[in-house]
């Protein structure tokens, strides 16, 4: 056990990274696709004069201009990459799930719900963590991938499951962070694992002269589009523990999550238009 005021110190500070690194990563996920809805509209706009879409805005005292480009003019162009703010917000998410849930232990358990071991409880965590980003892969590698309706619905059904079944092994408390991180394991390793080795294959091809493949661009687009999906649900999960009696207090906790997921995708999809 850690000393109490240790825990709380380190349960304050991994928080306050944890909150600020998932505002920059959101905000900075949820700018781009403004900026390529936006851009793409532009683009059929522009169709006919042959001129670059671009995208004026005003901003802090400034006037700023934003064109796309498959492919840049001049590859010694320094090229600002937007990777660290989704490092940051996962592992600090993760140091904060082992100090409260993991070492405080007495949230993870609920004898009512179910009568298992810290380490038994410790390993239901970890598995959904690892197993949920491996079925959603594998999922999106699939022809089911392709399928943009199709995917989502056998997403979410996989998601009703998958929370249901916490909330009769785990504590509800336990059960709703575990979706939360499973959430944001998905969205991290979406940008580490597969949405920044696609723009790197596409530098590689630019330096070697040959034409990028857009279907990296496309798996890259789809990710990151994803991404803003589950964002909204994951602010959700993080605040939800201010509210039992609402929440994972409920009854039927499960139920209450399943309908805010969905709520939230729906909320998506409007915030990605405004």
């Amino acid at each position: 056990m850690i000393n109490p005021t240790v825990s709380e110190w380190l349960n304050l500070i991994f928080r306050w990274v944890h909150v600020f690194a998932g505002i920059m990563w959101v905000g900075t996920t949820y700018y781009f696709t403004w900026l390529d809805a936006r851009l793409t509209e532009e683009e059929k706009a522009a169709a006919a004069t042959g001129s670059p879409a671009q995208i004026w805005m005003v901003h802090s005292g400034g006037f700023y201009v934003v064109e796309k480009r498959k492919v840049p003019d001049e590859l010694s162009r320094k090229l600002h990459w937007f990777r660290w703010e989704a490092g940051m917000t996962w592992l600090s998410g993760m140091l904060l799930l082992v100090v409260v849930y993991y070492i405080g232990g007495s949230v993870m358990i609920d004898t009512d719900v179910a009568d298992i071991s810290l380490l038994q409880a410790i390993g239901v965590g970890v598995g959904v963590l690892v197993l949920g980003w491996v079925v959603y892969d594998l999922l999106m590698l699939s022809p089911l991938g392709k399928n943009e309706k199709a995917f989502a619905v056998v997403a979410y059904l996989l998601i009703v499951g998958t929370t249901y079944g916490l909330t009769r092994v785990l504590s509800g408390r336990a059960a709703y962070i575990h979706v939360g991180a499973m959430f944001g394991t998905i969205m991290a390793a979406n940008v580490w694992m597969r949405i920044l080795p696609a723009q790197k294959k596409m530098i590689a091809a630019i330096k070697e002269g040959r034409k990028p493949d857009e279907s990296l661009a496309a798996q890259a687009k789809f990710r990151s589009k994803q991404n803003t999906f589950l964002a909204v649900p994951v602010v959700f999960i993080m605040i939800s523990s201010h509210f039992p009696g609402v929440s994972y207090g409920e009854r039927y906790n499960w139920a209450v999550l399943s309908i805010l997921i969905l709520a939230g995708w729906i909320a998506a999809k409007f915030i990605r238009r405004a």
